[in-house]
């Protein structure tokens, strides 16, 4: 008897599903159901349109790092389908691929569309069927088949899958099934800062600070970027993942200290006393003593240590040394909001990990119920890990259908 196949949202991980069964399960009826009128948004803008395919990480164990929630489960997963896996999947399918220098994972094209039409052709071609502008309702068990009641019509079902990515409709209608819910709060954003010393800088970069979160354990090293809004960069993009449910507690605000270094204290102290004597007669707000502290921001750090335009360093005493020290090692900002990275839209829970056997990305509470990408309490920093975890979950839900 063909079995029929539904899967719940029409994004990454469901066309990848999509694709994965027909092509071995030719006698499966597939098909997608999209709340949307279009299908693959995310993937279109993902990447500033490039489509940030995954990350060039090969070790499962470094993997799961990037994963703030989400990573000890995936461990095994990641064993099953890993981004070498992902590179291989693509291209065999006639998509080439490049690794950039950061190890971010592009399609040669550098376009987003060359995926979506890969994805949309390909599911046309192996006759999966994609209804758009269906929006679910509710989805019922009774004995060994499911209801999908949508919008536009019930769909009777062997199989479902559930691609969504983190949807509070379907996670109440998940609910309604026995699974819990763990509240979801934003992951990904920059912070608002409204402070005198980077207002007039924005677009400064350096390229490897310290922030922190005041009297917390949350401490993350890497690139910085100062806005018009605040501060971004992917050191401030890793802390709010790894910290978004304090932040989300504490409402974004917040002490966020500065390292601009990534250096000590005694180290900085010792650099600007040598830098003092090399350069006794030089004003010392004309040029940063440090390559990685671009000229504007150092202007900023000596005018916020009270040090004007004419004071040479031979003229600097002990106390302004330490208070330029403290200002490079352990500036203290107030952080007021947080404002939106690009396009990302990246959410911090989701169904609970207890209920997945992550063997087969089946529910525990429904056999043939499955599930694959964020609509799981899964999430990552940027850089391609996202997708990553919705290829390896597509994979092993499909895969897991295939032989059913």
């Amino acid at each position: 008897m063909n079995k029929k196949v539904i899967i719940v949202g029409g994004g990454a991980a469901g066309f990848f599903a999509a694709i994965n069964i027909a092509e071995n399960r030719p006698d499966f009826e597939v098909i997608i159901i999209e709340k949307s009128d279009q299908v693959l948004q995310k993937v279109k803008i993902s990447g500033g349109g490039r489509c940030n395919i995954t990350n060039a990480c090969f070790d499962p164990k470094e993997l799961i790092k990037f994963y703030p929630r989400g990573g000890k489960e995936l461990l095994g997963p990641f064993h099953q389908f890993m981004t070498g896996d992902t590179l291989e999947w693509f291209e065999s399918r006639g998509i080439p691929l490049k690794i950039e220098d950061d190890n971010r994972v592009f399609p040669s094209s550098n376009s987003s569309q060359t995926i979506v039409d890969f994805f949309t052709q390909t599911a046309q071609k192996l006759g999966v069927k994609v209804l758009t502008q269906h929006r679910v309702a509710t989805v019922l068990k009774s004995d060994n088949q499911f209801e999908v009641v949508t919008s536009k019509g019930n769909f009777k079902a062997d199989i479902v899958l559930m691609t969504t990515g983190s949807n509070n409709r379907i996670y109440q209608v998940l609910n309604t099934l026995g699974h819990t819910i763990i509240h979801t709060v934003p992951s990904l954003f920059t912070f608002e800062i409204n402070d005198n010393r980077l207002k007039t800088i924005p677009g400064i970069s350096v390229p490897n600070a310290t922030v922190q979160i005041q009297n917390k354990e949350f401490l993350i090293n890497g690139p910085l970027l100062i806005t018009h809004w605040g501060i971004s960069g992917p050191a401030i993009l890793k802390l709010s993942a790894f910290a978004a449910r304090y932040l989300a507690e504490v409402n974004y605000y917040f002490d966020l200290e500065v390292n601009w270094l990534s250096k000590s204290e005694d180290i900085v102290l010792n650099d600007l006393k040598d830098y003092k004597l090399a350069h006794a007669k030089k004003t010392m707000i004309s040029k940063s003593p440090f390559s990685d502290i671009p000229n504007r921001l150092w202007e900023q750090i000596c005018l916020y240590c009270n040090i004007d335009s004419n004071i040479i360093w031979a003229d600097c005493h002990k106390n302004q040394i330490q208070n330029l020290t403290n200002e490079v090692t352990k500036a203290n900002f107030k952080v007021t909001g947080k404002s939106a990275f690009k396009d990302e839209f990246v959410m911090a829970g989701g169904v609970d990990l207890k209920e997945i056997n992550f063997k087969k990305m089946e529910s525990k509470i429904h056999p043939n119920l499955y599930f694959a990408g964020e609509i799981l309490n899964i999430d990552a920093v940027t850089g391609g890990f996202n997708f990553q975890n919705a290829w390896t979950g597509a994979y092993i839900a499909s895969s897991s259908i295939i032989e059913n």
